[in-house]
């Protein structure tokens, strides 16, 4: 079933008595109807965050008397806000190496209407996955990376981010660090997924390591990319228990499937407007 049109309404400002009322009070005035609402005060930081689903019918013709209100409690409650209109559809490039688990979860998510975006394209540093990606009618970009020219590749990369637009980039699984000024264009925009629990085991060959250390739990993390190498703000993990029957191999068979649902489950809340950074932390509304 198609869901219904919506705006989301998403503000941050410093936390003080009358938020909640002000904007609500707003709403009502143009006979808005709310149908979601979450809210969360932070301590630590003394900031509050807010997002509401509105039935855009219920708004109507009144959209800009509506931002008009949001702006003037703006300059009263110091807001960082936004508005978005469920209708216009944002535009995903997924990135995917060799492994094909975490791409063909999310095409398969969107292809039955789970992931609510359009995908522009998918871009690859091998050819293994262009057969899956063109099964869905999508345009598959084949750049390779050469160990001992990286940055050609990455030069590449950066000119068909800048013709496609994405509003988000999405790493199932590329086995590429992509550069800081690639990072950074996509600051808060750009989401990958890692084989363990972050912080434990960064980098290559965590699975490996795992097993090394003898581990009991096995999980995956999906973060916003940074600079720094698999320390961005988290947005979801998973874990998996495990013993010491269990070899590398296994691990990894495991791992795949926590990987496959952390990351849908990042995207998707993305996509709706979820979450919300605050230093290197987030707050992901449920």
């Amino acid at each position: 079933m198609k869901a219904a049109h919506r705006y989301i309404l998403t503000l941050t400002c410093p936390d003080r008595v009358g938020i909640v009322a002000t904007v609500s009070e707003l709403i009502a005035s143009l006979n808005g109807w709310v149908t979601e609402a979450n809210y969360h005060s932070d301590q630590d930081s003394g900031l509050f965050f807010m997002r509401n689903e509105i039935k855009a019918d219920s708004i109507g013709d009144q959209i800009e008397a509506f931002k008009a209100g949001i702006r003037a409690i703006a300059t009263n409650f110091n807001l960082h806000w936004a508005l978005h209109d469920t209708a216009e559809k944002q535009r995903i490039v997924l990135f995917a190496s060799k492994a094909s688990h975490c791409l063909n979860d999310l095409l398969h998510r969107w292809h039955n209407g789970e992931l609510d975006c359009t995908v522009s394209a998918v871009i690859s540093n091998h050819e293994s996955l262009r057969r899956m990606v063109e099964f869905y009618g999508i345009p598959f970009e084949y750049i390779p990376i050469i160990p001992d020219n990286k940055a050609a590749g990455f030069h590449q990369v950066a000119e068909a981010l800048e013709q496609l637009q994405p509003d988000a980039v999405i790493l199932a699984r590329y086995m590429q660090v992509l550069p800081g000024s690639i990072c950074e264009a996509y600051n808060g925009r750009m989401i990958n997924i890692h084989h363990s629990f972050l912080p434990s085991f960064m980098g290559a060959n965590p699975y490996q390591r795992a097993f090394e250390r003898g581990v009991k739990l096995i999980g995956a993390t999906s973060h916003y990319v940074t600079e720094d190498l698999d320390e961005g703000p988290i947005i979801e993990q998973d874990v998996s228990r495990v013993s010491h029957r269990h070899q590398t191999k296994d691990l990894i068979r495991l791992g795949k499937d926590i990987e496959r649902v952390v990351l849908a489950r990042a995207v998707r809340s993305h996509l709706e407007r979820r979450v919300f950074i605050s230093g290197n932390k987030t707050i992901v509304f449920d």
